[in-house]
């Protein structure tokens, strides 16, 4: 009896615990308050079951405690039982996969009017580019990864010569406007996460994958890298400032083009000839 009365407060502190402690997360910052909803219910559902389970425990310490005399029943199998239970466990994993499975499929289905901003991750920072006037990036390889194109554009892509370089871990972005996020990786597995916007994914070596939200709070949010990718994991952090349309395009209007930046390096580089020669 003792067992049963333990286990019942041990399960109902459980319960106070989540109910009155602050543990809750951030506050959304943008279109995937959805991804709070499904992360609710499987909080509840996995939490019923949890109280399910417990209280069937508890029945079971009082019901079948030790009495002399009685004689222990031996039931191999209840096919009523197992029945019930295969019903209910089929109805509480879909309960918890098909609301995932709805919000995936719009994770993933990006707007057309969506900025494309290619997001390239390294041991340990990141850097952006955003496509130019002609609004495509243009494409890349890792091959072409020098210091004179940090970015690995293939030269001979017309799309590639106005792209706007962000060779910083800040990047800008407009208020209420849909972001397809490209990821690529130079090196390990990295993850691209802002906790306030709900949305993160991995960069792949050798592979560029996606996906969007639409930032709708102005302000400025940490970049973190979910995926542990090394001894400068803790410290791989960025930042991303949400602003209205005005001010995100002074901001756009100082970044430096692709075409600007190989002007500027060959200019060095003539330079850097004109001393050696003196």
């Amino acid at each position: 009896m003792h067992a049963g009365i333990i286990f019942f407060l041990v399960i109902l502190g459980s319960v106070l615990f989540h109910i009155f402690t602050p543990w809750y997360w951030t506050d959304v910052a943008s279109n995937w308050g959805g991804m709070d909803d499904t992360i609710t219910l499987t909080f509840w559902v996995g939490g019923g079951v949890f109280i399910a389970v417990c209280l069937f425990m508890i029945y079971c310490v009082f019901k079948f405690s030790y009495k002399e005399n009685r004689k222990a029943e031996y039931k191999p199998e209840d096919k009523k039982l197992e029945k019930i239970l295969t019903v209910a466990t089929t109805l509480g994993v879909a309960a918890l996969l098909a609301p995932g499975l709805i919000i995936w499929n719009q994770y993933v289905s990006v707007p057309k009017n969506a900025l494309h901003i290619d997001v390239m991750a390294w041991q340990w920072g990141w850097q952006y580019r955003l496509p130019g006037n002609d609004g495509k990036l243009g494409t890349t390889s890792v091959r072409n990864i020098d210091d004179n194109n940090p970015f690995g554009i293939n030269l001979d892509d017309p799309y590639g010569s106005d792209d706007i370089l962000v060779m910083s871990d800040k990047i800008n972005l407009k208020n209420n406007r849909p972001v397809k996020i490209l990821l690529r990786s130079v090196d390990v597995l990295h993850n691209w996460y802002v906790p306030q916007f709900r949305a993160k994914m991995d960069a792949v070596p050798g592979t560029v994958t996606y996906y969007w939200f639409e930032p709708n709070k102005v302000g400025e949010y940490e970049v973190l890298c979910a995926e542990y990718c090394g001894v400068g994991h803790y410290a791989m952090r960025g930042m991303v400032e949400v602003q209205e349309e005005n001010k995100y395009e002074e901001w756009v209007n100082e970044q430096e083009t692709f075409a600007s930046y190989v002007a500027k390096q060959k200019n060095i580089e003539l330079q850097e000839k004109k001393l050696a020669k003196k």
